[in-house]
């Protein structure tokens, strides 16, 4: 009777190791954006790094530029408040929120993309912080990102005496 329980418990671990397995590949292999007729919808799972997941888009599909909006749940999302006398972010990391708002867009610094989002979220006791996003990764649940793309290919490039990474707009003639 011992070994038979003994038996059973080995299988039983064996089992939920396996399913444990299988449910993570198969999050892992969940598609993150589809294409749409006015760019993409990504929608992304726990754990995402919202930032990476932009970039890596914008790489594989070759974005000129777009603009972009979003909602969903964040495990942590780190903003920062520009202090233009130090010329540098103060970053604050609040945990379990809201986004009810994101807002960016996509240009290009070079051959990288470069991401530029502002948000608000909101915690349990419905306080609502916001500003420039430094860092953002998905909580329980999904977070929803809508991305309109420009034909026009955009840049930033730091401007001087700000330190700023500032959008360059191409002169209409």
């Amino acid at each position: 009777m011992k070994i038979q329980i003994h038996k059973i418990f080995i299988a039983l671990i064996f089992l939920l190791t396996f399913s444990f397995s299988n449910a993570q590949q198969n999050d892992a292999e969940k598609c993150r954006y589809i294409k749409t007729n006015y760019g993409y919808l990504m929608v992304l799972r726990e754990g995402d790094n919202v930032l990476a997941q932009i970039e890596n888009l914008a790489k594989e599909q070759k974005i000129p530029s777009a603009n972009f909006s979003g909602i969903g749940f964040a495990q942590d999302a780190t903003f920062g408040f520009y202090d233009f006398g130090e010329k540098k972010f103060h970053p604050k990391t609040f945990n379990k929120v809201e986004m009810g708002s994101i807002t960016g867009s996509i240009a290009w610094s070079g051959e990288k993309p470069s991401i530029h989002m502002h948000g608000v979220a909101t915690d349990n006791k419905f306080d609502a912080y916001g500003g420039h996003i430094l860092a953002l990764k998905v909580g329980t649940g999904s977070m929803e990102i809508y991305i309109t793309v420009n034909s026009e290919k955009l840049e930033r490039k730091v401007e001087q005496p700000l330190n700023a990474n500032v959008l360059q707009l191409p002169c209409l003639k």
